[in-house]
């Protein structure tokens, strides 16, 4: 039964599909259940520094609960993305109910899309063409390139733009990360085609195809609903990937691997990335809160994730860390003094 914990995770697309049923007020359930009563929740349950042992961990890498309980978030997000569309294109609404939905919709979009194709991503098998799809609604399918390619080799460095310097608002970084992931993505395409002999037009061109299916994507949008039904899409969009860019702040801010003599910077260990051992934010985020072990290594599923003690410990969860993240100072206050002296500038 335990096994079954992460099914809570389908809580938030639950709580938005009935925000966009009931309508009115309560359109904004979602956001307030995700930055309000979960943060509160969290506040109040206990954390975990256990690992598995060999027998259970042998015995969860084998179970393809944990596979299908990420597969069944495909559905998911495009139904309800389906759903909010469908509503507010064929409905008279208030523009704050249509405000409402686009929040809901879009932290759907970034929890249960972008976080699970994230995790999804990293398996490079066919399960990689599932975590571009869940990519595609918030228009972020070029961060499979960035992220693998990109934020992997250079994370907790000044040349990562995911990593968020020392003393950095939120704000700021939601501009040079979405702006340097993106440009970052195209650098790394463009250099595995020169690597292969091959032409900016060739097939292998991975991000001139996410180009055109976004394209495809956003045209279908229009036609089916409308101008309302695009212009809600590219806003659900938006509240997406900044849910993923605010969890990108937090991951990494402030940590810094050194360069060892010849220039070149230290492995990527435990100690680059913030980590959480926080029940709640677990569960909610299929383990995502665990980075440091995702970082060391990438390829290992997320029921198999491990605590480190020698990690830099956050001092609340993810969901209660996003929330302090919105007001720099209190978040300064707060981060600053943890940040290892021998990383900070």
């Amino acid at each position: 039964m335990k096994d079954l914990k992460y099914i809570s995770a389908y809580t938030i697309p639950f709580v938005a599909v009935l925000s966009i049923w009931l309508q009115g007020i309560y359109t904004y359930l979602t956001p307030i259940y995700v930055f309000g009563l979960i943060p509160l929740i969290e506040l109040f349950t206990s954390s975990s520094e256990d690992n598995l042992d060999d027998d259970l961990r042998l015995s969860k890498s084998k179970k393809q609960l944990f596979d299908w309980l990420l597969y069944i978030n495909l559905p998911i997000i495009y139904m309800i993305l389906f759903y909010a569309l469908y509503t507010v294109s064929n409905l008279s609404l208030a523009t704050y109910e249509i405000i409402g939905i686009i929040f809901s919709t879009g932290i759907v979009l970034g929890a249960n899309g972008i976080n699970v194709g994230h995790e999804l991503g990293h398996r490079f098998s066919k399960e990689r063409f599932i975590a571009k799809a869940l990519l595609l609604p918030s228009l972020y399918m070029h961060f499979y390139i960035e992220h693998n390619f990109g934020h992997h080799l250079k994370a907790a460095t000044n040349e990562d733009p995911a990593t968020a310097k020392y003393n950095q608002p939120l704000y700021s970084f939601w501009f040079t990360s979405i702006i340097g992931q993106y440009l970052s993505a195209w650098g790394i395409q463009i250099k595995l085609l020169k690597q292969n002999n091959q032409s900016f037009l060739s097939v292998k061109n991975d991000m001139l195809w996410y180009l055109i299916i976004t394209i495809i994507y956003l045209s279908l949008t229009f036609t089916t609903f409308g101008f309302i039904g695009l212009l809600v899409a590219l806003s659900c969009a938006i509240v997406g990937f900044l849910l993923l860019e605010t969890i990108n702040y937090i991951e990494h801010y402030g940590l810094l691997r050194k360069k060892n003599d010849s220039g070149r910077y230290e492995r990527v260990r435990e100690i680059h990335s913030w980590n959480s051992n926080h029940l709640l934010g677990r569960i909610l985020l299929f383990e995502l809160t665990r980075h440091s072990d995702h970082h060391y290594r990438a390829s290992k599923k997320y029921q198999l994730l491990d605590h480190h003690k020698e990690s830099p410990q956050l001092p609340y969860g993810y969901p209660t860390s996003m929330v302090i993240s919105f007001f720099p100072p209190l978040w300064f206050m707060l981060m600053n003094k943890r940040v290892p002296k021998e990383m900070k500038p």
